[in-house]
Formats: structure tokens, sequence, C-alpha cells
């Protein structure tokens, strides 16, 4: 038995993890947190973009989230459904979805880490 990974068990596996890393509850936990949510999709977009090679336009992809004063729960509600949405696309073979839902979880979960990062200055 080989212990090798496809490319899509990479990338389920990061998406997986980033969701795992949303159970933080302090907010010393949650900025540490939110630092791995960020670098497991970095790491699954990479992928997803290897995979996709030129099929990202970024016409394509869903716009980024605006600059609202949501509360820090349900912005973290919207990463945890983004990331489902991502690991749903993924399983049904839809990358460019998958891709879009991660980017834009991404986006969210570095709009929190610099929200988190002005509270302590």
């Amino acid at each position: 038995m080989s212990d090798t990974m496809t490319i899509d068990e990479k990338i389920l596996k990061s998406l997986k993890l980033a969701a795992e890393f949303l159970n933080g509850k302090d907010e010393t936990s949650l900025a540490d947190n939110m630092w791995h949510i960020a670098a497991e999709l970095e790491y699954a977009l990479f992928l997803l973009s290897i995979k996709l090679q030129d099929e990202i336009d970024a016409s394509d992809l869903k716009s980024s989230p605006e600059s609202k004063k949501a509360d820090m729960d349900s912005v973290l509600g919207d990463v945890k459904s983004l990331l489902k949405e991502a690991e749903e696309y993924l399983l049904n073979g839809k990358l460019k979805d998958a891709y879009g839902s991660a980017y834009v979880a991404r986006q969210y979960t570095l709009r929190i880490i610099e929200t988190i990062d002005k509270k302590k200055i």
C-alpha cells in the first residue's frame, strides 16, 4: 500500500484542517488559529491552481467580501460555510467552484487576522 496521497486528497486534508482550526475559543488562540487556517487555504489554493492550470480567471471568482462591520462570529460562520462548500465542490469534481469558495474563505480569514491585529494596537 502506498503512502502517497493524490492532489485531491491533499486539498481535502487542507480544507478539513482549516475547518478544525475554527474551534479556537479565546482571542489569543483564535488569532493563532486564523494564521493556520490561512496557511491551509493557501496550500489548498496552490494545489487547486496546479490542477486547474490556466482555467482560473479572476472573473470566475466570487467577489471578495466587502469591508463590513460584521460581528466576528458571523464572519467565522461564513468561513466555516465556505470551507464546507469547497469540500463538497471538490468531492463533486467542481474544481473551479472549490477554488472560488476557498479563495473567498481565505479573504475572510485575512480580514479577521487584520481585525484582530488592529485590536492589539
